[in-house]
Formats: C-alpha cells, structure tokens, sequence
C-alpha cells in the first residue's frame, strides 16, 4: 500500500469575517489551502492584504495551521464520543476551546478529584469528629472555604467553555452550582460565628466527587439506578400495601395479648412487620402469640411466604428485567454516539480532491492530538489496519472501526516459534524436550493432582491444630516438600515456554505469585519474623487452579475477573450512599448511645454494662451494642455495614429510638430500602454479566476468546522508507527514530517486510458487538434514515473576531487526553 506524501486539498473551506468562501484551491498539491468548518471557526485567517509575492506562502502557512486545528477538533470530537460527553458540550470559539483544552488534561482532572477528597475527609475533622484527627473550627473552615474557592475556579473555566446559556442546561452541572453556593454560605457563617450548627448539606459534598472525570462509572451506576427506580417503585408499593393489610390484621388479632409487645398499637405492628422482611427478628416476633395459640403461625408463614418469598424475588426479577434492557439500551446509545463522532472526525479530515477518504498525513495529524504518546510507528500500523480496502485513503466504512484499532498494542512477530530455536543442537534438544512436556496433559494433570493433594493435606492441618500459636517455630515438611514441586514446576514452566510467553498468560501469573507469596512465608517461617506471619496463610490460593479444569468454572471465573473494575465502581456508589447517611445519623444520633443507655427499651440488654462481684472474681457482664453509634464518620460507617447484613439491625434502631424519637426509625428504614436497591442492582449486574457471558460462550464456540484480540499486518521496507520521508517533509524528523532502526534491522537480516500483532484484551464491548451482530446492522439503518429526515447541516457561522493564539505541537499535545 502506497503511502500519500501530497499536501492535499481540505474539502471544508475557512469562511472569512464576511462568511464568504476562501481562495480557490491552488493547482500545485504539495501547497496546503484554508480548511473551513469547526476547525476553522476557533481562529480568524484573513490575509486579503498580503503582497503579492508572498500571498502564496501565506496561504500555506495559514492552511497548515487550520489543518492543525481540523486534527485538534476531530481529536475532541472521538474523545466526546469515547468518553460519552454530549455533542452540544463541544467548544464552539477560541477562547471555549482554550478553556476546554485547559480543562481537558490530567492535571485538572487530579486538581478536581483532590479538591473533592478533601471537601470529604473534612469530615473527619469537623464536630463530631474522629478524637485524633480533630482540628479546631477555624482551621477546618478556612480549607473548606479554600476547598470551594477552587471548586468556583473549575466551574467558571466550565462556563467559560461551554458558554452561559449551555452551562446553564447542563443539569448535573446546575446541582453541583446550587450545592456550592449553600456549601459557600455555611462555611462563612461556621467561621464568623467560631461554632458549628447542624449541617445535613455536608452530605451534598459527594456531588463533587461525582462529578469528577475519574467518577465517571459512579455517575453511569447512579444513572442505571434511578433509571431502575419506576419498576422497582412499583414493586415496593405492592410490598408495603401487604406489610400495611398483615400490619392491621396483626394488631387485631395480636393485641388482646397484653404479653406480646410486638403488636400491642398499630406503629409496632408496622415496625415488627417491616423488620421480619428482613428476617432479623424471626422467630422472636412469633413466640408471644404462638405460646397462646398455636395456629397463629399461619399468620407469619402466609406473610413470609408472599413478601419475602414471592414479592422480593419478584422485585429481583423485574429490576433484572429493567437491568437488562437498560444495558442493551446504553449499548446502543454509546454505539451510534461514537459512530456520530467518527462522522464528525472524518468531515474534518477529508480533502476536497480525495474527498473518498483519509490520507495518512491528516490520520497522523489526528493522532498526535487524540494519542499523543503513539509512536510515528504505530501511527501507520493503526491506519494500516483501519485499512482494509489497501488503498491510499481510509474510506469512511473503515474509519468506523477506529474505537476497536486504535486501543491495539504492536509488536513485532518473531520469527522463531520458541525462545531457544537459535541454540546449539543440545541446548535446542533439551529446551524443546521441556517445552513439550510441561505443553502435555499428563503434566498439567499431573499439577493438578499435587495441588488437590496439598489442598487435603492444609485441610487436615488446620483441622489438627489446637487454639494458642498457630505457626510453629519449626518448618514444617509438608510445606517444603510442596513448595519444592511448585518451584520446580515454575522453572520448567520459564525454561520451556520462556519467561516473555509464560507471563503473559494471566494463570500463569497467578501461579507465579502465589508460588513466590509461599516462599516468602516459608522465609517468615525459617527467620522467626511473626509480623509476616500472615503470608503463610495465603498458601491455599494455589487451590483457585483447580478450578481451570471445568469449563464453567472457568467462566465463573472469567466473570469475576471482568467484573472487578465494575465491582469497584458500584463499591465506590454504595460509599457514596453511606457517606450521605453517615453525615445525617452524625447530625442526629451523636452522642445518643451509651452504656446502659436504653433501659425502658425492649433491647436494654444489648447495652447493659454491669460488673459485680460472684465469690471472690468480679463478672463483666457487657452488652458490645453502644460501639454501634454515630459519633463519628468511621463509626458511622461501621454502624451502616452492620445495618446493611440486616443481622439484629432492630436492635440498633430500637437503641436509638429510646434515646430520641419514634420518627428516628424512618432513617434507618430508608437506609434499608435504599441499600436494597443498590444491592439489588449490584445482584442484577452479576446476574447479567454472567447470563451474557454464558450465552456468549453458547453462541460462539472460538478459542480467540482467550486470547484477546489480536490483528496481524506486514509492513515492507519501501513502505517504512515512505513514512521517515513524509514525516522528514512535515519537519518531523525526530520522529522517526523507531522506523529507522526498524529499517537497519530488515537490513540486517535481509527482509524485505515485518509482521507486526496488534494485541489488546476483550471488553464486554467487543462481547456484545458479537452478541447483537443482526441488531447492530438494523440500529445503524435506523440511524441513517434518522440523519436523513433531520434537516440538512447549516452553514457553519461566521468565525468570531476574537482570535485564538497558535499554540505549539508539543504544547497542544500535552493538554489534549
């Protein structure tokens, strides 16, 4: 494939400040003319009053600039559709697009989520504060105000971008606005007055987290879940009307008990009936009134059966259900979002006289914005590989494909099938014998049968071991026996693959690590260090091998590994969540919970702290339930998990309740509904991945599944020489340095081209473009014949007078991500 060293033609022409249209397009090609559209728009090109001697050179220049801002505004164009960001967002004018690039780099990105953070840990600072970590109010006022001064700095670089009417529609934007201005005015008042007040707003501060660039999975999870809310509202309200029927029910046939507490007025009943949903005060709630009669189970059992058994799988269902939809929905909204964004790159990159496609000049130009750490080398494998026609020019068919090729690591094939093909004869023998034998089935079942063994024999260990010291002073045999198998397994294994393709399969890692986790516990063994001690207890890991031998354990296995970044996220929501609930019981609840704090309440016992003297020992009798308070954010937090397992989570609410009101057990309720639908959610997530994996693995029976996706291309040496003269042309010599030894290296050997594998791991992207192959074909009609109907692209305005200075490459490709 030839490679294009002409300066082409831009087919969008720069509008003046008149709006007319540009010079003609010159004759020669190697002379570059003034691109138009959003390129064009950020800076103002108007040289009628040139000389004539030097119109030429001027055109040249002006036109090389404006290409660079076409490569800038394609670049922003795909990261928009990468990133999801909506196009109405897209900087329209120099000084949007200075405050974009401004706002669009790692710095500011780590500015925005530090400012965050510490707006959070203030929290454990302020009143009612961690002991040890207390800071006086004026201190933590003042990094408050600090904290929001610089929050006020990024949202006004944010207006400034998007401009006053945009900023104002973006919703998300809007709340983070209203909550800084009532965070601003209440940290003012905290530090004139020198005294805190009540301050639920604290637990807004997590919206500034939220709305970082690195929360952007936080953001889509709190999206899914209010997306989630109309069927799981529905569920809920059926739920609760039953809870209220059996509530009144239970009051009247309960009540004439005067024994029974549980149902004595019909706020009880209610209350006993939300907690036996949960299961916590089960069977405790029935004994009163089945001690009296004993038919009065059937009461609980039809109750327990519909909510709990019927309605709350029925809940999962329906949430699963919406789940499900709402992610092949997302799918496809971010796929024709990208294949929009491809759109709006290619109009910018092609030429008036190859209007067909994209040639490798301006393809490398938007690289250096949209990538700019790629190498000059991996910039033509990428456009080789977009290209698949083999032609000069990336047609807009292929350039469709960009999001898939252009996250593609290369490197160059080897030429040699094994590391040692190159050794003498012996050496080669030897090496291959291993090769061969550690590839064979007797071998790996072989390790398999070891580490069952091993697995049995830790299992009879521990189950030996009497309660003291765990880790005797001694080594044991068995763990040098077993660590000398895996250790000579492990060198077998590097020797015979090599150490380059045993690291990159991921089990071997594993085995690698858990191999060298043993050895340094078998070190804290042999050299008596206890607070190392703990690595020993790693050693049953190496039982997560066996589970390579079926098949769907692999892909229990697989999914768990594809989930973990996913996990993270919806672990980072449910913080979120706590952390609001946290600052609000803080608010309410500090302080309420003591020792011996709630006699008159049915659970006093859980809080009694008694010692008296029984012969000649003094007996604590100490109920451990007042270490479940409020009255601080790590304690809060350790209080809410406790709340979420449910386990006798009654009893911290009746504490509480006792000690303040009866509307204090609302706070504890909605906490239980609204982690309910976080964790209902996180179930429906897995339940989902692991569904489409299953069904993925059904549908297409291929081992490149394993192996991530990998794309192979040759590159000859006339093509190599091509590009370090292209790049020498453009005055970008410096680039080169890999091409040139690539080219001294096929000299050396005598080749006349280059393999090279483009290799990266598969995504639930990459699954579900497989998944909904039939469908993505209709969705892609579908959204041509909605192009179609709309009206016609206007004609871009007139550019602005305000003009945006010429940054330099080096400087522009630092702010762009």
């Amino acid at each position: 494939m030839a490679v294009s060293m002409d300066d082409d033609v831009p087919l969008i022409l720069t509008l003046d400040d008149s709006g007319s249209s540009a010079s003609a397009p010159l004759d020669d090609l190697d002379r570059e003319e003034l691109p138009n559209e959003n390129g064009g728009s950020y800076d103002v090109i108007n040289d009628a009053s040139s000389p004539a001697a030097g119109e030429c050179c001027a055109q040249q220049s002006s036109a090389r600039h404006n290409w660079e801002m076409n490569y800038q505004e394609a670049a922003i164009y795909l990261q928009e559709g990468e990133n999801n960001d909506k196009f109405f967002t897209h900087p329209k004018n120099a000084k949007a697009l200075a405050a974009y690039l401004f706002a669009h780099n790692h710095l500011f990105y780590l500015m925005e989520l530090s400012t965050a953070l510490l707006l959070l840990l203030l929290s454990l600072c302020e009143a009612p504060a961690v002991p040890m970590l207390r800071l006086g109010i004026f201190v933590h006022a003042t990094l408050e105000l600090f904290a929001l001064i610089v929050v006020v700095f990024e949202l006004s670089m944010k207006m400034r971008w998007l401009g006053f009417q945009t900023f104002i529609r973006h919703k998300r934007t809007m709340v983070k606005t209203c909550v800084l201005f009532v965070q601003f005015i209440e940290a003012i008042v905290v530090l004139v007055r020198q005294t805190s007040h009540v301050r639920i707003t604290r637990a807004l501060r997590c919206i500034f987290l939220v709305d970082c660039r690195y929360c952007g999975a936080v953001r889509r999870n709190l999206r899914q879940i209010f997306q989630s809310l109309p069927p799981f509202i529905d569920i809920l309200l059926l739920l609760l009307f039953f809870m209220v029927i059996f509530a009144i029910l239970g009051f009247y046939l309960f009540s004439p008990n005067h024994s029974d507490p549980y149902f004595n007025t019909l706020e009880n009943s209610l209350v006993n009936l939300f907690v036996l949903l949960t299961t916590s005060n089960f069977p405790d709630v029935m004994m009163p009134s089945y001690a009296r009669n004993p038919w009065s189970c059937v009461f609980f059992i039809v109750y327990l059966s519909i909510e709990l058994y019927f309605i709350m799988n029925l809940l999962l269902a329906v949430v699963f259900d919406t789940f499900n939809d709402i992610e092949k929905r997302k799918f496809k909204s971010l796929l024709l979002h990208k294949r929009t964004a491809i759109q709006h790159a290619y109009r910018l990159l092609i030429t008036k006289q190859r209007p067909s496609g994209i040639s490798f000049k301006h393809f490398e130009g938007l690289l250096r914005f949209y990538k700019p750490r790629m190498c000059a080398r991996e910039r033509y494998l990428t456009f080789k590989a977009l290209n698949q026609s083999n032609t000069p020019l990336v047609s807009l068919k292929d350039f469709y494909n960009f999001y898939e090729v252009v996250g593609l690591k290369w490197k160059a094939k080897r030429n040699r099938e094994h590391w040692f093909d190159d050794l003498p004869r012996t050496a080669f023998l030897i090496f291959k014998g291993i090769n061969i034998l550690v590839n064979s089935h007797v071998f790996q079942y072989t390790m398999y049968t070891v580490v069952a063994v091993n697995g049995i024999w830790i299992l009879v260990e521990t189950f030996m071991l009497q309660g003291g010291n765990f880790f005797s002073r001694n080594v044991p045999w068995s763990y040098i026996v077993f660590l000398t198998i895996y250790g000579v397994e492990l060198l077998l294994k590097t020797t015979g693959l090599g150490p380059v393709e045993y690291l990159s399969s991921g089990w071997n890692l594993f085995d690698f690590s858990v191999t060298l986790f043993a050895f340094l516990g078998l070190m804290a063994l042999a050299f008596n260090m206890e607070p190392f001690y703990f690595i020993v207890v790693l050693r049953p890991l190496q039982l997560l091998r066996l589970f390579k031998l079926k098949k769907r354990y692999r892909n229990v296995l697989d999914t768990m590994f594809e989930l973990f970044p996913r996990m993270a996220s919806l672990g980072l929501t449910l913080l979120i969540f706590y952390y609001c609930f946290a600052i609000v019981g803080m608010e309410f609840f500090a302080g309420v919970v003591y020792r011996n704090c709630c006699n008159t309440s049915t659970v006093a016992d859980s809080y009694r702290w008694v010692n008296h003297t029984v012969g000649n020992k003094t007996v604590v009798e100490e109920g451990y339930y007042y270490l479940n308070n409020f009255d601080n954010i790590l304690n809060s937090f350790v209080t809410l998990f406790e709340l979420t397992v449910v386990n006798d989570w009654y009893i911290i609410m009746e504490g509480v309740t006792s000690q303040t009101t009866h509307w204090s057990r609302l706070y504890f309720m909605i906490f239980y509904i609204v982690t309910m639908v976080v964790m209902t959610i996180i179930v429906a997530f897995i339940l989902d991945a692991f569904v489409f994996r299953m069904n993925y693995t059904r549908k297409n029976q291929d081992s490149e599944e394993d192996n991530g996706i990998v794309l192979e291309k040759e590159i000859s040496k006339e093509e190599v020489v091509g590009i370090i003269e292209l790049y020498k042309r453009s005055s970008a010599a410096t680039e080169t340095t890999q091409l040139q030894k690539l080219v001294l290296q096929m000299d050396k050997y005598g080749q006349m081209s280059t393999v090279f594998l483009g290799r990266r791991s598969r995504t639930k992207s990459d699954l579900s473009m497989k998944m909904y192959e039939e469908e993505i074909q209709e969705w892609y009609e579908e959204h041509s014949r909605k192009e179609e109907s709309q009206t016609p692209l206007q004609e871009p305005a007139p550019a602005s007078n305000s003009s945006l200075k010429p940054l330099s490459l080096r400087q522009r490709s630092q702010t762009v991500i």
